[in-house]
């Protein structure tokens, strides 16, 4: 699989990045730590990641309460040198890892859960660390300071920022550059067909500064999948039964008359709708890789389906328009 560097960070990625965000939990809400994959199927899946060429793997300290991290960290202890030293394991920090514990991007908070995550993935160096999201209580400058001193010591490759808006990410910038502390060099944020405002706002960001970005939720949530039909209730132990509020706004005729046209698009080229669907943000220039999080080995299908299938601009002009 194709690796690219992530903007100036010096650290290349696999395109497709594996999303492991479900392992032992449903992300960071602590109401799901201990449900979402299971230990043995988390296992398969990066066993079957690995094997597809994912040579990425993403999480976060409150994924699963610290089960993410540890599954990982357990998976590459038992590989060799060669698997070992070819993955790159990126991680995040911001959210509580239980029920009223701390969050945040304050100093003494990301030291603590920096050393926290190295030793849960057993490493002695994260390649990539991203505040998970902003933190308005905290200063910029001490969240920044932070990663400074963690890239300094060498605990930390390179950090990046995720769910920033074009606003927070341009004014941590000017600070770095202006403190002449280490910069964001990478933005990871929700991005596909039904979600494509970053296109207008964070891509010009990060063509100026050079930085790269990576997409999650290129399935939003299950609706480019196909997994919600007009007129039918959704299927339980989905995303819209069990975390659905940031994806009520696709509750639309609209979306609905979309999808059915993407079904029947992605019918025409004889893949699946989630194959599709990764396959465009591929294709889009600005996305340095995108973050897929199957829950089964089965759903690794649509990323064999994405990496076979080339779009040219008028196809992906034409997908786009599809949606509102």
């Amino acid at each position: 699989m194709e690796r690219r560097e992530l903007g100036r960070s010096g650290i290349s990625v696999s395109r497709l990045v594996l999303g492991c965000g479900n392992f032992g939990g449903v992300g960071s809400a602590p109401a799901f730590f201990g449900q979402g994959i299971p230990h043995d199927e988390a296992l398969r899946i990066m066993d079957h990641a690995w094997d597809l060429g994912l040579t990425t793997f993403d999480t976060a300290d409150a994924y699963g309460g610290g089960r993410s991290e540890t599954w990982i960290g357990e998976w590459l202890a038992a590989k060799g040198s060669d698997v070992r030293d070819a993955i790159v394991v990126e991680t995040k920090t911001f959210n509580p890892l239980e029920e009223g514990a701390d969050r945040g991007l304050g100093r003494a908070r990301i030291l603590r859960q920096a050393e926290a995550s190295l030793r849960r993935l057993g490493l002695e160096r994260i390649p990539l660390y991203l505040a998970h999201d902003f933190d308005p209580d905290t200063p910029t400058e001490e969240t920044l300071l932070a990663f400074d001193e963690l890239v300094r010591a060498g605990k930390v490759g390179a950090v990046g920022a995720s769910n920033h808006t074009a606003e927070q990410l341009a004014e941590a910038l000017e600070l770095s550059e202006l403190e002449g502390l280490t910069r964001y060099e990478f933005v990871q944020n929700s991005f596909s067909l039904l979600e494509a405002e970053d296109a207008e706002t964070i891509f010009p960001v990060c063509h100026e500064r050079r930085l790269g970005y990576e997409a999650f939720g290129p399935l939003a949530g299950g609706w480019l999948a196909g997994r919600y039909r007009r007129g039918e209730p959704y299927p339980e132990g989905s995303r819209m039964t069990q975390r659905p509020n940031g994806y009520r706004k696709f509750e639309s005729e609209r979306v609905f008359d979309a999808l059915e046209e993407f079904e029947r698009e992605a019918l025409g080229r004889g893949v699946s709708m989630a194959g599709l669907a990764i396959a465009w943000l591929l294709s889009v220039p600005e996305v340095t890789a995108v973050v897929v999080g199957p829950t089964r080995v089965e759903q690794l299908q649509p990323v064999r389906e994405a990496l076979a299938l080339e779009l040219n601009d008028g196809e992906l002009a034409h997908l786009r328009g599809l949606f509102p």
